[in-house]
Formats: C-alpha cells, structure tokens, sequence
C-alpha cells in the first residue's frame, strides 16, 4: 500500500518555522553524510519569508547549527526576468534570506538562471539543465537528480513550481527543466523543474499558509483532480512533508500531526 504524505498543522507561522528548521536540519545532516554538501531546491511566493524566519533564528545547540557554507542552493523554478526584478525568485529569496545572512554563518552557493537572453526560454532551461547536470551528474550518467530537499509552495489552484493544473508539462518524462511560455499566472515565461525531478527528492516540503489555502486543501487531499500538489503527494509519498497553519487545513478530512 503507498505511503501517505505527512500533514503538520501548527497554530501559527512561527511554531511552523520552529519545525521547519528542525526538519531542515535533519536534511541537512543526511545530505552532508552523503556527500558533504547540501543540494537544496526552493521556490518563490510566501517561502522565503518563512524560511529566513525558520534558518536565521539563533541556534539552541552546536547540533542546531545551519551551515550555510555547505549549501548549494538551485530554484525549483524561475521567471524569465532579470535577476533584480520584481517578479525574479532569485531577487525575493536574496532579499528575504541571503542578503540577511550573518557572515559566521557561512555562505552558500546559489545558481540562478542565466539571463543572457530573457527572450529564448528554451534556451535558459536547457542551460539551467546544463548546469543540474554538471553538480548532479559529472561522475556518472544518472536519469535525474536527486535533491536532498525541495521546499516548496502551493499555489491557489494546486500549482507547484511552474506546473499548472491540466498542463501538458505535467506530461513530461525524460528533461530535468523545462520551459513555459504561457503561463497562466504572469510572468508567462518561465522554466520549472519537471514532476519526475520534484518527486525523485529524498525530502519534499510544502508550506501552505492562511485560510484562503483550505478550499485547495481539501481537493489535494481529499480527492487529487490530478492537481500537480497532489501528483507531488502520489509520487513522493511518505517523503512528503506539508507545513502548514491551522486555517491552511481548517475543514481537511486526512490525518494531521503537530510536530515531525
């Protein structure tokens, strides 16, 4: 029988982030004992406020201890815009997270998108692949990358990364990134890692936050509709972790927890 994914609903943001950080932590810990370094994926929207509030919190403990300098961090998707606009992932998480993080706690490594030219979205997702090739890949052929940890948001619709509802790229079986030119929620260029990517992590974190995320809620979990949130669910499982506040699931029939 498949494993469910994990439902963990707090009162409020912060005692989110305190869990969050633990779980991160623990990720952290089983990427470095693989192989020395920590291959994160992250998106944009609410995330990266809550993940500055979750990994800039002072440690408790040498064993609370984020490191930073071990962090390769890639985007789980990004607008085709310049790396300082606006609507540019790698523009929010600077502002709301890298730019904030203290010198002792090290430094990590992030690869944006190439903007050279912001018009050839093909091009930026095959160079974007390129680069997931040469940091996941440069020993050995693998068919996809394995990353320690996708944090992830879900969109009002049930989108996650840029995989849209009834999308053909939630088709997509063999490329690790992919373009989008019509997205339906602006920008419309854009690339995405692909499901088989998303759901091959070894842990996937969702963070879902507020009550106009529970009527989305109840669809992923209480019936799917194919929604690409629930094809995360399916696929990844038990390796599924969703973090969420109270209102986020108010009305939800599956079983939650309150901590890890």
């Amino acid at each position: 029988m498949a494993r469910q994914p994990n439902l963990l609903a707090f009162p409020d943001v912060d005692a989110l982030a305190t869990t969050l950080r633990t779980y991160i932590l623990q990720a952290q810990t089983a990427g470095l004992n693989r192989h020395q370094t920590f291959k994160v994926a992250v998106s944009g929207g609410s995330l990266p406020k809550t993940l500055a509030k979750a990994l800039l919190a002072k440690p408790a403990s040498p064993e609370d201890t984020i490191k930073f300098e071990k962090w390769e961090i890639f985007f789980a998707d990004e607008r085709c815009v310049p790396l300082d606009h606006e609507d540019s992932n790698y523009c929010l998480l600077k502002a709301e997270l890298l730019d904030k993080i203290p010198a002792e706690m090290g430094q990590p490594i992030v690869y944006p998108i190439d903007t050279t030219d912001l018009n050839d979205v093909q091009e930026i997702a095959d160079k974007y692949e390129k680069v997931l090739v040469d940091k996941f890949a440069a020993r050995d052929s693998v068919k996809l990358p394995i990353f320690d940890l996708l944090l992830l948001g879900c969109g009002p619709d049930g989108h996650t990364c840029s995989l849209f509802p009834g999308h053909e790229l939630l088709r997509e079986a063999n490329a690790w990134v992919m373009p989008i030119e019509d997205s339906p929620k602006p920008p419309p260029k854009r690339i995405t890692l692909t499901l088989p990517v998303v759901n091959h992590g070894v842990k996937i974190a969702f963070v879902a936050t507020g009550g106009g995320k529970k009527e989305i809620m109840k669809e992923i979990f209480e019936q799917g509709n194919g929604l690409p949130c629930a094809l995360v669910n399916e696929g990844g499982q038990e390796r599924v972790t969703w973090f969420t506040d109270v209102p986020a699931v108010e009305g939800v029939s599956f079983p939650r927890r309150g901590s890890l």
